[in-house]
C-alpha cells in the first residue's frame, strides 16, 4: 500500500430548494404516492415545451459566488441522450460544454488534534439538470416498478478535481459541501431521501508517477460512512488486481453495504456516447452582472468567513473554529451563547458547545434545533462557572437538570438545590483540617512522594463538601498546609 498513491475525484448531486421542477410547475415535494407528481412536461409528452426555473438558476448562482468560482454570464443546456426506463424523454435535460459555474475550491480539514491538516480542492465545475425517475424492484414479484415524481427535480452535479488522496479526505470533502450548500440555502441535504449523493471516482498510480491510473466510478453513496467504506474496499482491490498482473477496466460500480465491496455496474461511458447537443427547446441562460451582484448582496456569512472571525476576534483554535462551523444552526447556537455569556467567556462557550451540548444531543438522537437547554440558558450556566458561583463539575449537575427541564435557568437550579460553590476561606480550611487530621496515611505517603496521596485528600474534602467547595481554594489550602 506504502508505494501506491490513491486519486479520488468526487461528483455530487444536490437536490435544489425548489418547490417546483427546474422546468415544469409540477410539485418535489418527498415522499408523495408515486407517479402523482409528474406532469405532461416532466414526461416529454408531444407538444410541451420546457420552461427554465429561475430559483434553480439563482441557486447555482448562490453556490457559484461562495466558492470564488466563475458565474458564466452565458450557458446552455444541452440533451444527453441515453435510454433507461426511468428516463421517460429518452434523454436528459443537462450542461455539457458551456456550465453555468466553472472553477472555485473548498477549504476543509482533515483529521483532530496534532495530526489535523488543511487542504484545498479544486473544483471543475458546477451545472444544471434535472433528475431522472426512479425504478423500484421490491414487492412487484420479480418485475420492476417505475416512479417518475422525481423525474424533472432540479439538481446542481457539483465536480471536483481529482486532488484527494484518501478516503479520509474524501469524507472531509462531502462533509465540508454538504454544510456548504445547507448554510447557503441551496439544499436540504437530506441524505436519505436522496436530496445529496455522491459518486466517486477512484484510481490508484505508483508513487511518484505523474499519469493518472484507470478509474472506476462509484455511483450514488448516500452516506458518508458508505463513502469512505467504498473507496477503502476499491482501492485495494484496485491494488491487488494490478499486482497479481490484471489490468483495471474503466467501469460504473455499486457498492453493497452489506458485503462491503463494490460490483461492476456496466462499463464506463465516455462523453460522446450519450451524444450531447444544445437543447433545441432552451435558450442560453444568460445571467447578467446585476443578477450575480443581486444574489450576492444575499448571501450569508460564510462558514469561511466566520471561522476567521471566530480564530481572530474570539481567539479560539483553528480547528475550534471549524467545529462550530460545521452546520449553520451550530454556529448561530454558540454565537448566540457568546453575545449573552460575553466575549471573555467565548472558550468556555465553545467547549460547552463543542463538548457537552453535542454529546448530549448525539446520545439521544436529538438535533439542535430540539435541545431542551438554549443558548440562553447555557449562557447563564457559563456566566455562574465565571462568576465562581458553581464548580465545573457542580456545573454539569445543572446542565442535567436543565435538560431535564428542572428548572427555568442556571440559577433557579442553583438556587433550589442548593449547588452555591463554598468559597468562604474559613469554612474550607475546616474541612482541610478535618481531612487531614482524619487521613494520618495519604498525608505521610504525600510526604513521601506520591502525588497520587494529594488526589486522594482533594477527593476527600470535596465529598465532605458535596461537591460544592472551590477546587482551586482546596487545592491551595491543602498544599499550604501540607508544606507547613
Amino acid at each position: 500500500m506504502n508505494q501506491w498513491e490513491v486519486v479520488i475525484g468526487i461528483e455530487t448531486h444536490a437536490q435544489l430548494a425548489t418547490v417546483s421542477k427546474i422546468f415544469s410547475g409540477a410539485s418535489t415535494a418527498f415522499g408523495a404516492e408515486p407517479n402523482t407528481q409528474a406532469c405532461a412536461v416532466d414526461l416529454a409528452l408531444p407538444g410541451v415545451l420546457p420552461v427554465l426555473n429561475k430559483k434553480a438558476v439563482e441557486c447555482a448562482i448562490r453556490f457559484g459566488l461562495a466558492i470564488g468560482a466563475e458565474v458564466a454570464q452565458k450557458s446552455v443546456f444541452a440533451r444527453k441522450n441515453y435510454f433507461y426506463p426511468d428516463l421517460p424523454k429518452g434523454y436528459q435535460i443537462s450542461q455539457m460544454d458551456l456550465p453555468v459555474v466553472v472553477g472555485g475550491n473548498i477549504t476543509l480539514q482533515v483529521g483532530q488534534g496534532d495530526k489535523a491538516y488543511e487542504k484545498v480542492v479544486r473544483l471543475t465545475r458546477a451545472h444544471l439538470e434535472e433528475d431522472a425517475g426512479k425504478s423500484l424492484h421490491e414487492d412487484f414479484h420479480g418485475k420492476s416498478g417505475i416512479d417518475l415524481n422525481r423525474a424533472g427535480t432540479p439538481l446542481l452535479e457539483i465536480v471536483s478535481e481529482p486532488d484527494m488522496r484518501s478516503s479520509d479526505e474524501a469524507v472531509a470533502y462531502a462533509k465540508s459541501l454538504h454544510a456548504l450548500v445547507r448554510w447557503i440555502g441551496i439544499c436540504d441535504g437530506n441524505m436519505q431521501e436522496g436530496s445529496f449523493r455522491c459518486d466517486a471516482n477512484v484510481s490508484v498510480r505508483p508513487k511518484g508517477q505523474a499519469e493518472f491510473g484507470t478509474r472506476r466510478e462509484i455511483k450514488n453513496l448516500n452516506s458518508f460512512r458508505f463513502l469512505k467504506e467504498a473507496i477503502d474496499f476499491e482501492v485495494q482491490w484496485q491494488i491487488n488486481e494490478i499486482e497479481e498482473g490484471r489490468k483495471i477496466q474503466q467501469a460504473t460500480v455499486l457498492f453493497d453495504p452489506d458485503s462491503g465491496e463494490t460490483r461492476m455496474m456496466r462499463s464506463k461511458e465516455d462523453a460522446h456516447d450519450y451524444r450531447y447537443f444544445p437543447d433545441p427547446d432552451l435558450l442560453p441562460l444568460i445571467i447578467s452582472s446585476d443578477w450575480i451582484n443581486r444574489v450576492k448582496g444575499e448571501l450569508p456569512e460564510l462558514p469561511g468567513q466566520k471561522r476567521e472571525r471566530f480564530v481572530n476576534e474570539l481567539g479560539l483554535s483553528a480547528y475550534d473554529a471549524i467545529t462550530l462551523t460545521a452546520s449553520q444552526e451550530m454556529a448561530d447556537y454558540f454565537e448566540s451563547t457568546v453575545a449573552l455569556a460575553g466575549k471573555a467567556n467565548a472558550k468556555p462557550c465553545a467547549n460547552w458547545v463543542m463538548v457537552d451540548l453535542a454529546a448530549r444531543l448525539n446520545k439521544e438522537g436529538k438535533e439542535l434545533v430540539e435541545s431542551p437547554v438554549s443558548a440562553a440558558k447555557l449562557a447563564g450556566l457559563i456566566q455562574r462557572i465565571a462568576d465562581n458561583t458553581i464548580s465545573n463539575n457542580i456545573a454539569k449537575k445543572v446542565f442535567e437538570a436543565l435538560w431535564n427541564g428542572e428548572g427555568a435557568t442556571a440559577d433557579d437550579v442553583i438556587e433550589k438545590q442548593g449547588l452555591k460553590q463554598i468559597t468562604d476561606s474559613g469554612a474550607i480550611e475546616t474541612l482541610v483540617d478535618e481531612v487531614l487530621a482524619a487521613n494520618a496515611a495519604n498525608v505521610a505517603e504525600f510526604k513521601a512522594g506520591k502525588e497520587k496521596a494529594f488526589n486522594a485528600l482533594v477527593g476527600q474534602v470535596m465529598k465532605a463538601a458535596k461537591g460544592k467547595a472551590n477546587p482551586q481554594q482546596v487545592n491551595d489550602l491543602l498544599r499550604q498546609k501540607l508544606a507547613g
